[in-house]
């Protein structure tokens, strides 16, 4: 009990140290908008302390005299940059919810249900804050250009593709240079290709069916976490969309009024919610099997690239043949990386042509050192 009384106590203090700093930042804020936002924030975290002050009570202490707790900003909040002292209340708010996180666990179920609560609160005043930061114009306008050009998402297969036949060239490449080097290019060479090439692209087409099966449960579980928010707390659930309106520039009456009509349609308005406050949304996470077959295919066909000449000979000849043949892969892998990435199309791939050569001469002369003749 005592355990439980104390740690109320110490979150009490720091829901009431954000309130009065929320306060204290609004009245130095020049632009409204922003400055209702945080004086919203303020009265969040007065809702926070009273909930915190209430279980205090009934578990029998007393709650401390509001002047008990230290604004440790400070002279900060009169001197720091407006943009350094968002980020500053951002990381704080990220502190609490992951204080709330640690101890939650130690206390009773009806304790750790608010606390609970309050820091699904704050994560979500820490989206609010990042996007509310100030910043310089030219910021901006490259934040806007960015926003425009973030089109790898929608192309994610063909990264996914180039991936792929990079990690499959690269490390099939490794394997027969140096079993080359070791038996001097016999038809060991072809079968340790083959079983290489099988096994990067098992390996690979599991990782990313894993990886997009992760993302989508965390989707669901992010939604069934907003769903129970909703259905406890619906009228702060629709303020914090609000808040979400009013950083896309519309007046406080539009935000309330979008908020308001988007809460009439709760399956709407659930999926708003996580992707404002998440980013999540059901159309960004990928298909599990498309990934899925989409990284095994392409690293098996670069896996596949550096074995072909080892089918028609054997020895030094077709030893060259494949360090040709990979080396010419891994320029045109670089050339197909430009297109995501955007950089001079010859650089990249000189780029990975260069690492080619130097990976393939490394595992060679391994190959024979170790080679026994």
């Amino acid at each position: 009990m005592k355990d439980n009384v104390q740690a109320l106590i110490d979150t009490w203090s720091r829901e009431m140290e954000s309130a009065a700093t929320y306060r204290a930042i609004a009245e130095r804020e020049e632009n409204s908008r922003r400055k209702g936002i945080l004086e919203r924030l303020a009265k969040a975290e007065d809702r926070h302390a009273d909930r915190l002050a209430t279980r205090i009570r009934e578990l029998g202490a007393d709650v401390p005299n509001e002047g008990a707790f230290n604004l440790k900003l400070g002279l900060t909040l009169r001197l720091a940059d407006p943009e350094k002292l968002y980020r500053t209340l951002e990381a704080n708010e990220q502190r609490d919810n992951e204080e709330y996180q640690r101890i939650a666990p130690l206390l009773d179920a009806e304790t750790r249900l608010i606390l609970e609560e309050n820091a699904a609160e704050e994560e979500e005043h820490a989206e609010v804050l990042r996007k509310a930061a100030p910043r310089p114009e030219a910021r901006t306008a490259l934040d806007r250009i960015l926003g425009k050009e973030r089109h790898v998402r929608g192309a994610s297969w063909i990264s996914d593709a180039i991936y792929g036949v990079n990690d499959g060239l690269g490390a099939v490449f490794g394997i027969v240079s140096g079993m080359a080097g070791y038996t001097g290019g016999s038809k060991i060479v072809l079968m340790t290709g083959l079983a290489g090439t099988l096994a990067s692209a098992l390996s690979m087409g599991s990782s990313a069916y894993l990886a997009a099966k992760s993302q989508r449960e965390v989707y669901e579980s992010e939604i069934a976490r907003e769903k129970s928010e909703i259905e406890s707390n619906p009228d702060e659930e629709q303020e914090e969309l609000e808040l979400f309106y009013e950083l896309k520039g519309f007046s406080q009456e539009e935000a309330k009024s979008f908020a308001a009509r988007m809460r009439e349609r709760p399956d709407n308005f659930l999926k708003t919610l996580v992707q404002e406050e998440l980013g999540l949304s059901e159309e960004s996470f990928p298909n599990q099997w498309k990934a899925c077959v989409s990284a095994a295919l392409s690293t098996a066909v670069g896996g596949m690239i550096p074995v072909i000449p080892f089918f028609f000979s054997v020895g030094i000849t077709a030893v060259i043949w494949s360090a040709v043949l990979a080396i010419i892969a891994h320029f045109a892998v670089g050339v197909g990386k430009s297109l995501v990435t955007t950089r001079p199309w010859w650089i990249s791939g000189l780029e990975m042509a260069f690492v080619a050569v130097i990976s393939g001469a490394l595992t060679y002369a391994l190959g024979l050192a170790f080679a026994v003749h």
